[in-house]
């Protein structure tokens, strides 16, 4: 069996997402200002920017662990609700694991929404290395391989939208070989890909489209041939070129 059959007719139906002038206001500033763009492209999507950038509460408002102070964020029309939250799923830089085994680990977030399917969680655990970590606790893992399983644990529900908040930050080269891999052919077989990357090797291997953010605001948001070959910020040209933006 595919270990990504359970895709399904309907992928690529939350497209297309449209922010319209959405702004989180912090005490002091704007920490997301006004960022209108809609994304139609099936493919991945990635978010770049210094530190600082808003790129990351920018992903919660995505996906809906923040709310907006102001603006919108839509998809195919509809505002977020649970509906739409149970047809995304979210990688963190820093995942946060259950003090179980790793198979529990997979059978408690399957168990959330729908009946247990344990082959589907087994199959899951061996593309993504660790099943020979099966009643292993969690918490012994290695950094990348507590990356895997938390990508392995947003696959098991089957998301349309899968965001990632830079799942291969400070990981060794084989972790963030498997999980681009994985990655793309999550993508290839029906999930919306948005990843946020500093890596700019990582960004060209995986990008169709790049949304550039500096000091919470969009500086740009276009193919990622334009942005990495012409892009039309000084903002981003800086950041390409390996430069300090303050």
């Amino acid at each position: 069996m595919h270990m990504f059959k359970y895709l399904t007719d309907k992928s690529f139906e939350i497209l297309p997402i449209d922010c319209q002038a959405v702004t989180l206001k912090g005490t002091k500033k704007l920490i997301v200002s006004e960022i209108t763009l809609k994304i139609v492209n099936c493919g991945i999507t990635v978010i770049m920017g210094a530190n600082g950038a808003g790129k990351s509460l920018f992903m919660r408002l995505l996906h809906g662990l923040v709310k907006p102070s102001s603006g919108a964020v839509c998809f195919n029309g509809r505002p977020i609700d649970r509906e739409i939250r149970r047809k995304q799923a979210m990688v963190f830089q820093q995942p946060t694991l259950l003090r179980r085994s790793v198979f529990s680990n997979m059978l408690f977030v399957d168990s959330l929404d729908r009946k247990i399917e344990r082959k589907r969680c087994e199959n899951l655990l061996q593309l993504v290395g660790l099943a020979d970590f099966h009643d292993q606790p969690a918490r012994l893992l290695s950094g990348g391989e507590k990356q895997r399983l938390a990508l392995a644990r947003a696959l098991v529900t089957r998301p349309e939208l899968l965001l990632l908040d830079e799942p291969t930050a400070n990981l060794d080269p084989a972790s963030i070989e498997m999980i681009e891999r994985l990655v793309l052919e999550a993508n290839k077989n029906g999930a919306k890909i948005i990843f946020i990357t500093h890596d700019l090797g990582q960004a060209k291997r995986l990008a169709d489209d790049v949304i550039f953010l500096h000091r919470g605001a969009l500086m740009e948001y276009s193919s990622a041939k334009t942005f990495f070959e012409a892009p039309i910020s000084k903002e981003g040209a800086a950041y390409l070129e390996g430069k300090l933006l303050i």
